[in-house]
């Protein structure tokens, strides 16, 4: 059965090329909860195969998740607001933007490395107005890390399915790991 998810993803996405990357990511990197993996891992794997040019499958795989990021930013800092105030105080909303004016580009860069959590941060950073300039550094700093990872794994081991749920499971402790170290140490040179 996985394997043949596996496949009808590697002939869709080579159907629609790099167009289809790009769209995939987009709705992975907003509110629509599409896993990164199912794209990333097999476009690298076309790119190994040669059927797809793997700087060009890293291109419209970051360039999707940025755009999709915006979207929720945008989405956030139109509506947000308005929408939080019906259900937390205008008190915990003002903490929540100095917040993010404090520390979004750091939240903002390890968010986009935890599952369940990438899709998503764009929404505070939205609502606090993070300087547009950092968020689409950061985000794409994030994400193209995330992509890299993804694209190498369908890359090297794209023809062997059970390394890859092996890999992954392990990459992405790793990366939350080195996240958690990362905020650590932001903490420490913040408060020092």
């Amino acid at each position: 059965m996985l394997q043949e998810i596996v496949n009808y993803l590697v002939s869709t996405i080579g159907s629609f090329g790099y167009i289809g990357i790009f769209l995939l990511m987009f709705l992975e990197s907003s509110f629509f909860p599409f896993p990164s993996e199912v794209v990333m891992i097999p476009a690298g794997y076309l790119a190994y195969k040669g059927d797809m040019n793997l700087y060009l499958v890293l291109f419209f795989g970051i360039m999707g998740s940025l755009s999709g990021a915006w979207f929720n930013y945008l989405l956030a800092s139109s509506f947000g607001r308005k929408f939080l105030s019906k259900i937390l105080s205008n008190e915990k909303i003002d903490k929540l933007e100095m917040f993010f004016e404090n520390h979004g580009h750091i939240s903002t860069f390890t968010g986009r490395l935890i599952p369940g959590i990438r899709q998503y941060i764009s929404f505070p950073a939205g609502l606090a107005k993070m300087n547009p300039i950092k968020f689409t550094i950061y985000t794409t700093l994030g994400a193209g890390i995330w992509i890299l990872v993804l694209t190498f794994l369908g890359y090297f081991l794209g023809a062997n399915q059970e390394l890859i749920h092996k890999y992954l499971k392990e990459i992405t402790i790793i990366t939350i790991i080195l996240v958690i170290i990362t905020i650590i140490i932001y903490i420490k040179m913040k408060n020092g």
